[in-house]
């Protein structure tokens, strides 16, 4: 007699691809964060002619995405939720 959990139970059974379930990056950070501190290190950058300011905005960005991302892949999604909520509620 099987089992619910046996994987030879026809129907029960599928496999998924990783690139399914693990978060879009680019260069380690969510890919909506990355391309938005890119945008905005371009335009000090090129728009206002501000090189080295740019650059740093990039850099430092970045690397707070990449941390941030290591910490919580999701953390994106969890600040836009925790944003939403009014203080008050406590949660």
């Amino acid at each position: 007699m099987a089992g619910i959990a046996d994987p030879e139970v026809p129907g029960f059974f599928a496999p998924v691809h990783r690139a399914l379930t693990d978060p879009i990056l680019m260069g380690g950070a969510p890919r909506t964060v990355a391309i938005a501190n890119g945008t905005l290190a371009a335009a000090i950058a090129l728009g206002l002619h501000l090189w080295i300011p740019g650059v740093l905005i990039w850099a430092v960005g970045n690397a707070a995405a990449v941390w941030a991302a290591k910490r919580d892949p999701q953390f994106v999604d969890v600040v836009r939720r925790h944003l939403r909520y009014p203080s008050y509620l406590g949660a």
